[in-house]
């Protein structure tokens, strides 16, 4: 099989001379399988897209995402509504407040309209804020990633509309530009956030342009002067999940814009190592068996590691693995290998 080829590849220098020949025969004969082997896996299958929608799907549960977060503010509410008379500020219905205090709370925005006057509201509302920071990195950013790369396909099908191409073609070049779709949705979504934001606190709030403006941009980026912010309950119903969309967005905006950076770093690496010519001491350090042949498992192995993809400590746990299965010391594993194990 080609894995055990692989595997073999990397074996130590052979005190046999007749095994090392017979090791040096064997890679000869299957490179162009192991080649072939590459390529095939790196074809396109059917089903793709569903097994990629699959994948997307177990790495968030919805349902526990609004239900910890339901508990959390629920929790919040009830206990800043018990302690409503400690906290300071402008105030509109009890229930609105709490709820709208714990939101600029957990996001720490923190205008100041709303303040704890206590020893008791003010040690709650440490514990909270810090609760808060870890759901919102933990669940929200998660829940928001999965928004996005649910509607991802949706942008790419919509960009290549004119053109009639598969569906297959469709996910390749969502797979291979996954990040800058991800950046233009999110910034769609900013956008029409801010816009959302701005009418609103003209039209509810009575803010001229300028100050509705201002307000959104020190909302969303959780600066929270505080000198502009929402006061009525109409206001505050709203402010609790545009702040929460809003901020969340802008974060994951900026992440996404870190990754592309970190993508484009790795694939200029990448160019570099595949691109630049070999030398005689590549091939010695290449030969990881040290019988005088790189095969072509050593070749991609040596490649990965310049790419920084593995490095020697990932290695070495395989290879005490292989040595354990290998119990003839043969250098293959084979069926009596696995039966004697």
């Amino acid at each position: 099989m080609e894995s055990g080829d692989v595997e073999q590849s990397l074996l130590p220098k052979l005190s046999d001379s007749k095994k090392r020949n017979s090791l040096q025969r064997r890679k000869s004969i299957h490179h162009e399988i192991f080649s072939r082997s590459l390529e095939h896996n790196n074809q396109p299958r059917n089903g793709d897209e569903t097994s990629h929608q699959r994948v997307i799907v177990k790495q968030v549960s919805f349902r526990k995402v609004f239900v910890v977060l339901a508990i959390y503010l629920g929790g919040g509410t009830l206990c800043f509504f018990l302690v409503g008379d400690q906290i300071n500020g402008k105030k509109t219905n009890g229930i609105v407040d709490a709820i709208y205090f714990c939101v600029v709370t957990m996001t720490t925005v923190g205008y100041g309209d709303l303040v704890p006057n206590s020893i008791g509201a003010k040690l709650l509302a440490c514990a909270y804020v810090f609760t808060g920071i870890t759901l919102g990195g933990m669940l929200l950013s998660r829940a928001a990633d999965y928004i996005v790369e649910k509607q991802e396909i949706h942008l790419v099908k919509a960009i290549f509309m004119s053109k009639k191409i598969s569906s297959g073609e469709l996910l390749r070049e969502s797979v291979a530009h996954k990040l800058k779709y991800k950046i233009i949705m999110t910034g769609i979504v900013l956008w029409v956030l801010v816009v959302v934001g701005t009418l609103f606190l003209i039209l509810v709030e009575k803010f001229e342009f300028t100050d509705a403006f201002y307000c959104v941009c020190s909302t969303i980026t959780t600066l929270g002067y505080g000198d502009k912010s929402f006061s009525t309950t109409t206001g505050r119903v709203f402010a609790v999940i545009w702040i929460m969309s809003s901020t969340i967005c802008l974060a994951q905006f900026f992440l996404y814009l870190a990754e592309l950076r970190a993508e484009r770093r790795q694939k200029s690496l990448v160019n570099r190592v595949l691109s630049r010519d070999l030398t005689f001491s590549d091939l010695e350090e290449a030969d990881l068996d040290h019988d005088k042949v790189v095969s072509a498992a050593e070749f991609v192995v040596y490649k990965l590691k310049e790419m920084g993809k593995i490095n020697q400590e990932d290695i070495s746990p395989i290879l005490d693995t292989f040595y354990k299965l290998d119990i003839d010391q043969s250098g293959n594993l084979t069926e009596a290998d696995l039966v004697t194990s």
